[in-house]
């Protein structure tokens, strides 16, 4: 085949290739709740469920629960209430199935550590060492609808659909996630970590926690927690921040005077909810 022939029949099926990637992609975006955000979810959600259960008993194997019985029905307390106003809130906009496969726990971590995460599929842990600067039930009930914003908002499973692409993977992700490679289960390991102290997402995009910030004051405030108590929250992280020891979960969620602008943005959409749940 000539030179010339063989260069052009080369561009040729590169770009069908990039058109059937591109149309694939295509077909592998949803829209974030409430925001409406287009985002990239390759990755199927039963799989994502399905690691991030592994995971988390995994992480709850090397941690120790707190035996203290008050705090902890607190926590149980808090994250009934919240998560039965997401699943409200997605089954009156006929998104029931997006929550398809979740089944809510939540568990209190004994540890000095000041952290909280939700995994796909509803898994919550928060950490003792967050309680003081949650304070109260209406504290805690900002951090709990704000891990939980995360997961129904399916971030990791953005975050995941993105690195496996990055990664080389590309368009193989049930064979990558079906095999769980070292490659997959590395990059998993990354969005959640694994063993004590690792209990952590890596950083979000700031994109996501606004988002995360403005679904939780929502859903918070279906559960009847004033979403007014989300300003005192980050201040007092804020506060936490300034100290010789930053708290795990300010360097997973940075916080600043910004973000606490933009909560006081979101408020009036949250009060309205909030004025329904009363």
């Amino acid at each position: 085949m000539p030179t010339a022939l063989r260069d052009r029949t080369a561009r040729i099926r590169t770009l069908a290739r990039a058109a059937l990637v591109a149309a694939l992609l295509a077909g592998c975006v949803q829209e974030v709740p409430i925001t409406g955000r287009k985002q990239l979810a390759l990755v199927s959600a039963g799989q994502l469920q399905a690691l991030s259960d592994r995971q988390y008993r995994e992480i709850l194997q090397q941690e120790t629960l707190s035996t203290d019985a008050r705090q902890t029905a607190l926590l149980q307390r808090v994250g009934g209430r919240v998560s039965s106003a997401v699943e409200r809130y997605f089954a009156e906009r006929g998104l029931a199935d997006r929550l398809s496969g979740y089944a809510w726990e939540f568990r209190l971590i004994e540890s000095e550590e000041q952290n909280a995460f939700c995994m796909p599929g509803g898994k919550v842990a928060v950490y003792t060492g967050l309680l003081p600067i949650t304070k109260d039930e209406n504290g805690l009930a900002v951090v709990v609808s704000h891990e939980i914003a995360h997961a129904v908002a399916q971030h990791a499973r953005e975050r995941m659909s993105q690195a496996l692409v990055l990664s080389g993977l590309g368009l193989a992700l049930d064979r990558a996630l079906a095999d769980q490679g070292d490659k997959t289960r590395n990059i998993f390991r990354a969005l959640y970590g694994a063993g004590a102290g690792l209990g952590v997402m890596l950083p979000h995009s700031r994109r996501q926690e606004a988002e995360a910030d403005r679904l939780g004051l929502v859903f918070m405030a279906m559960a009847g927690y004033d979403p007014r108590g989300a300003v005192d929250l980050w201040q007092r992280m804020a506060a936490a921040d300034q100290g010789p020891n930053v708290p795990v979960f300010l360097r997973t969620h940075p916080t600043d005077q910004a973000r606490i602008a933009a909560i006081r943005e979101d408020l009036p959409e949250a009060l309205s909810y909030y004025r329904d749940a009363r």
